[in-house]
């Protein structure tokens, strides 16, 4: 550097002045800096790559012999606009979901809020429970379901009888629950969505040749088109269950909570995978057989709300009768036999096959489940004339019937204060069928 005066000038031909890593004073620490920094992303990007290239091995994704390249061209001729399935299109879903979701809370509010209203559903809440500044330090702080020793310690205090206070607890669970009100939204919102695509999916299987000789969903496997029907089906009913997954959490809480959030896994993985490798055609196969019993169980829960009692009782019939029949018959003899069977003896097993059909196993599991859970509360409802609510309702029965059997199981049948027996909370597993 040369100097003038007070002021510093570079020589002619000196390297730049500081921070460019070309003075000598900084130079080596910048310059390592740099070299570490370089070293570090590269690595990264290394790491990256070998993620990238691990996760989409096509020796796990596809069949021998068959590479994502021989996916990447059009199967039919140029300007066709017929194309393979592609990765990227599953997260068009997301922003599909954000606004399926938001035309879920224009329709509770605007189309099903007047509905209930109409229907003399109001947004009312439980019984409240009196004011005891003791019972609520209790119930905030130690537990919300005392046992008899803390109930009798309770009595003597406040020399109030065990049953009063039995009852107090129990008013004071129920009014934290959500509103009739709220659950009737809820339940119109998802039976729409359900019935919807129901009738969609029939209508465009009607005319898929792999609807009446499920073979056809393997013949020349994957080099199968995707239509843009296909495609709206697919992606629309994935959309809606990552809503659901995302909802579940502020929507009502429910005593299945774990199974659900399983249930909703194994239905976003399944047509998620499905549809990577390209078996959409048996993917559409299992997502209209479970819509055709989820929009009947959403109306047995509108008509319970309504507080429409027979009607309840046959809607919650049918889709007992449906849901079995799709579920343990239909499903194992028709989907899983093409899935094991059929798809086994014209492609033969490679990984993704062996995920796929391990997801769609695990559904049959929970379908086997729920059906115990159905038909239990179809029997008790049978000995008892009357369906009534099932063991994970949301809203503990009020009746004083109930106080003098209180230690006994949460009543899968209610009574209400009129004394008719309707169900209260949600008709036989309120979430059960939703969302494969």
């Amino acid at each position: 550097l040369g100097r003038e005066g007070r002021r510093e000038v570079p020589v002619r031909g000196a390297a730049p002045l500081v921070g460019c890593g070309g003075c000598l004073s900084c130079g080596r620490r910048e310059g390592g800096g740099g070299r570490e920094g370089g070293r570090r992303w590269k690595m990264a990007a290394a790491a990256a790559a070998a993620l990238r290239a691990w996760f989409w091995n096509e020796r796990f994704w596809l069949p021998h012999n068959v590479t994502w390249a021989d996916l990447a061209g059009e199967p039919g001729p140029p300007g066709s606009g017929l194309q393979y399935p592609r990765a990227g299109h599953v997260l068009s879903a997301f922003p599909l979901a954000l606004g399926i979701f938001a035309v879920r809370l224009l329709f509770e509010r605007f189309i099903a809020k007047p509905c209930a209203i109409n229907l003399g559903i109001q947004d009312s809440g439980p019984h409240r429970a009196q004011p005891n500044a003791i019972l609520e330090k209790v119930f905030t702080s130690i537990t919300k379901s005392p046992d008899g020793k803390r109930l009798e310690g309770l009595s003597k205090q406040l020399d109030w009888d065990v049953r009063k206070i039995q009852r107090w607890f129990r008013h004071r669970r129920n009014q934290d629950k959500p509103t009739t009100l709220t659950k009737f939204c809820e339940s119109m919102w998802r039976f729409t969505f359900y019935l919807s695509i129901f009738f969609y999916g029939i209508r465009f299987l009607w005319t898929a040749p792999w609807f009446w000789d499920t073979r056809q969903c393997w013949y020349n496997y994957p080099f199968q088109p995707l239509t843009s029907r296909l495609y709206y089906y697919y992606i629309l009913e994935l959309a809606f269950y990552w809503s659901l997954m995302f909802s579940q959490f502020t929507d009502i809480k429910r005593k299945d909570f774990l199974i659900m959030f399983v249930h909703h896994l194994a239905t976003i993985g399944l047509i998620t995978f499905s549809y990577m490798n390209n078996m959409v055609r048996v993917g559409t196969l299992v997502l209209c057989l479970h819509d055709a019993s989820d929009f009947l169980l959403e109306a047995a829960k509108l008509a319970n709300y309504a507080k429409y009692q027979r009607l309840c009782d046959a809607f919650f019939m049918l889709f007992g009768v449906v849901f079995i029949v799709t579920r343990l018959g239909i499903y194992p003899f028709w989907i899983l036999n093409t899935t094991l069977f059929e798809s086994w003896e014209l492609i033969g097993p490679y990984p993704s096959w062996w995920l796929f059909n391990g997801l769609l196993i695990t559904l049959q599991m929970l379908h086997i489940i729920w059906s115990y859970l159905i038909i239990r509360t179809a029997y008790k409802a049978l000995m008892r004339g009357k369906v009534s609510k099932d063991d994970r309702s949301d809203v503990e029965s009020s009746s004083e019937e109930e106080d003098v059997t209180s230690n006994s199981t949460k009543g899968v049948f209610s009574t209400s204060s009129n004394g008719s027996n309707r169900i209260n909370g949600h008709v036989a597993s309120g979430q059960w069928t939703e969302e494969e």
